[in-house]
């Protein structure tokens, strides 16, 4: 079991009426006859917080009641923001667009955080993941019953290589013992349309045989721009009890996402033009006409004031991508106090990202073509583990394979011509899948093989002390070959990375933790933790990897490349009871030879280099205090620092700039949440008010996004509550639940998501005009209904 804490620090609304269940992947193991005589699990089972199962260790459990609190299919990950030192971010109020979607835990960005879903890898969430899938594209909201977030690096049982911040764990939910479904609908502002319906088939048979099939869909205009999503997503689960002897369980998810991005803007545009600049597209001829003239140098008004009015915006830049993804798990009692785990998994994605280019004209004379990355990813892998309780020791082992292969792959495709006035062919839609391209731009094929293993044991010498200690060890290699490259597209000369490989390796990454429980209601924690990064792969110039680059830049920096680890260390107290959750955590990192991409150009053809930035230092604390000053009402406060600076000095292009001793980018020093909630008969209500800190957008720091303030607010309604219900529900109808939410509530203009596109190091190397910030969106309503069957 991990055994450090976090912080606790949202209301326990829901505390009485959620079933405990172990969290972590090192606790599900102890059996519950262990569990029941002992008083230490006695007091885990009553520190639950609003949807959140409970806090023990590292893990904090965040339950679906607490995610349906967000509006109609929302990313689960918005839910997660209300902990102190996550912040999420997303251009838009769902948190959908897989372009904008960010994470951050304690200042880890989210390619350096895993994440599993019941146990399968999902990868490095980036977009355009080379190695997995998002999660939203991988299980609806409406399916997860929780999230186990732990922010600490040594959970050595998960199946990642980026877990050098922390690990998010996806969990789905069991089909229903009971023959039933869910319905919900939701509506929201710029014609969002949600709509979730699951079939649960209840026990088939004696032996307790049962499946659920979902479908969802949501579609919505872009706040900003004529822009539009669409996505849909069919998930499957069964579940075959094995007796005495153990479980087997079945996922399938697939899913189909069409959207458009938003545009990224630089300070200097949002400085002349303001926040509502977008891309050309719209839907209409007229989008097309105003980016074909754009192209011939022929701007929109106000433009020419831009240094760059060529790259303000493009026709269109959207995103389609397909995947399957599923896996079997088997769980069996091999012995009293022995279990063994193994799952076998498999996923495959195709993907089209699309960005029309002014700079690359199309074979009929169109000032314009469209550019297409096209990645596509086949992997399968295989978990297994094994554990066993004797005496006061909790012992597991195990092992994780996976063989990944990913194609990276450009081509560009003909625009129509525009001949007096009038298009020749069809308006262009990026939201398609597009054929017969005339040129290919770039490519490389990866090859990627992973082992990890892992130990681990927790001893209880006494029955409110517990003891950690294990370590992993990870061997990956990475190989990167059919490399090509246009030199008519980037230039005589122009090279890319192509028949190289490099490994990581590291064969004791140790995990240390002591939890103490010295009083009722007291605890206190420490965890060190070491973990490795293995290396990042991408399109050409498209992230920190190291074989996205020229074969030239490759070599130069080849000795250099070193994978990034974390050491971590972590201190704190929690104080629970019915009317006050108070805690306290405290941590150092020192993270070591961090990969960075800096980035200069546009956004077409970006001028970047990965750089061994050298180190990072972390010292943060976060506090968090929940009062129920009576039953059902709840106040919540937390407050995270981070100070994480660089250790040196950054050169690029042969300048050497003052980065040593500067806050990260991207990440603020000081977060602030608070929130308000109460449950009276049948009506649920709650408000929440978020502050966040300024941030870097430049490494130097003479660029930051300022600060900005965030509220909102949503209200709940049972129809057929038991108390304050105003119908009687129909005859096998078990709920009818209206729900109505305000995002944004103060309409603030603030900077969401930002260094999507790299960072830049300062004014002086074009800092101002560097677009890769994305606004977020406006206030925004929502409405829903849900009926359970």
């Amino acid at each position: 079991m991990l055994v450090t804490s976090t912080v606790l620090s949202f209301s326990y609304a829901y505390a009485k009426s959620e079933k405990y269940k172990p969290a972590s992947p090192q606790l599900r193991k102890i059996s519950a006859k262990r569990h029941a005589s002992s008083s230490l699990a006695a007091q885990e089972e009553s520190l639950s917080v609003s949807g959140a199962r409970r806090v023990h260790g590292t893990i904090v459990s965040l339950g679906q009641n607490r995610i349906a609190e967000q509006p109609p299919g929302s990313n689960p990950l918005k839910a997660l923001a209300r902990l102190p030192g996550i912040m999420y971010q997303s251009a838009d109020a769902q948190g959908v667009d897989v372009w904008s979607s960010q994470v951050f835990m304690h200042g880890f960005q989210q390619q350096e955080l895993g994440m599993t879903l019941d146990g399968m890898p999902l990868g490095e969430v980036t977009y355009r993941n080379y190695n997995g899938l998002n999660p939203i594209t991988a299980v609806s909201s409406e399916n997860v019953e929780r999230i186990d977030v732990s922010q600490s690096a040594g959970a050595e049982e998960i199946a990642s290589t980026s877990n050098l911040g922390g690990s998010l764990s996806y969990h789905s939910v069991d089909p229903k013992d009971k023959l039933g479904g869910t319905l919900r609908q939701g509506f929201g502002s710029y014609g969002l349309y949600h709509t979730f319906a699951r079939f649960d088939s209840g026990r088939l048979n004696s032996s307790g045989t049962k499946f659920f099939v979902s479908y969802m869909r949501n579609d919505n205009r872009y706040w900003r721009g004529g822009g539009e999503n669409f996505m849909q997503q069919l998930n499957a689960k069964l579940v075959q009890p094995l007796g005495r002897r153990g479980k087997l369980s079945v996922f399938f998810d697939w899913s189909d996402l069409h959207n458009d991005g938003y545009q990224d803007l630089s300070p200097e545009i949002i400085s002349k033009l303001g926040q509502r600049v977008s891309n050309y597209y719209n839907g209409k001829a007229s989008g097309y006409l105003a980016a074909y003239q754009a192209a011939l140098g022929n701007y929109p008004a106000g433009y020419n004031k831009l240094s760059d009015p060529a790259d303000a915006s493009y026709y269109d830049g959207a995103t389609s991508s397909s995947d399957y993804f599923g896996g079997a798990k088997a769980d069996i009692n091999l012995a009293h106090n022995l279990t063994w785990s193994t799952t076998a998994y498999g996923h495959g994605e195709t993907n089209q990202t699309h960005w029309t280019t002014p700079y690359f004209p199309s074979p009929n004379g169109a000032p314009l073509s469209e550019l297409s990355k096209q990645p596509a990813i086949r992997r399968f892998g295989i978990l297994s583990a094994i554990h066993y309780d004797v005496a006061k020791n909790q012992i597991g082992a195990g092992v994780w394979y996976e063989n990944n292969t990913y194609l990276s792959p450009m081509y560009a495709y003909s625009m129509p011509l525009v001949t007096n006035g009038v298009i020749e062919g069809s308006v262009p839609n990026g939201r398609v899948w597009w054929r017969s391209p005339f040129a290919k731009i770039y490519n490389q094929n990866y090859s990627t093989n992973t082992m990890t293993a892992f130990v681990n044991d927790t001893y209880k010498p006494i029955k409110n002390l517990a003891l950690h200690f294990g370590f992993k060890s990870i061997l990956s290699t990475t190989r990167v070959g059919d490399g090509y490259i246009n030199q008519g597209y980037y230039g005589a000369g122009s090279t890319i990375t192509s028949s190289e490989s490099l490994t990581s390796a590291k064969a004791f990454l140790p995990h240390i933790g002591a939890d103490w429980r010295f009083l009722k209601n007291h605890e206190l924690f420490f965890d060190i933790s070491e973990n490795m990064h293995t290396y990042a792969q991408s399109g050409y110039h498209l992230s920190n990897s190291p074989f996205a680059i020229s074969q030239t830049a490759f070599d130069l920096g080849k000795n250099s490349f070193k994978p990034e680890t974390a050491w971590t260390y972590a201190v704190g107290y929690r104080y629970t009871d019915k009317l006050i959750a108070a805690s306290v955590y405290a941590y150092r990192t020192n993270f070591n030879n961090r990969l960075q991409q800096i980035t200069a150009g546009s956004l077409i053809n970006p001028i970047s280099t990965v750089s061994n930035v050298g180190g990072v230092t972390m010292n943060g604390v976060d506090a968090g205090l929940t009062i129920t000053p009576f039953e059902n009402f709840h106040i919540s406060n937390s407050i995270s620092y981070n100070h994480a600076t660089y250790d040196q000095n950054m050169s690029d292009g042969g300048s050497v700039y003052a980065t040593k001793g500067k806050q990260v980018v991207n990440y603020p020093h000081f977060m602030y949440n608070s929130s308000m909630s109460y449950t009276y008969g049948a009506v649920m209500a709650h408000i929440d008010a978020e502050y966040m800190g300024s941030r870097n957008y430049s490494y130097v720091g003479d660029v930051k996004v300022p600060s900005y303030w965030m509220t909102n607010m949503g209200i709940k309604y049972k129809l057929g509550a038991p108390r304050g219900g105003i119908i009687k529900l129909p005859k096998g109808v078990e709920n009818i639940e209206l729900s109505f939410d305000i995002s944004n509530l103060t309409n603030t203009k603030y900077i969401s998501t930002m260094g999507e596109s790299g960072n830049p190091m300062s004014i002086s190397s074009g800092a101002l005009t560097t677009q890769s910030l994305l606004p977020g969106a406006p206030r925004m309503f929502f409405g829903a209904l849900r009926i359970d069957f």
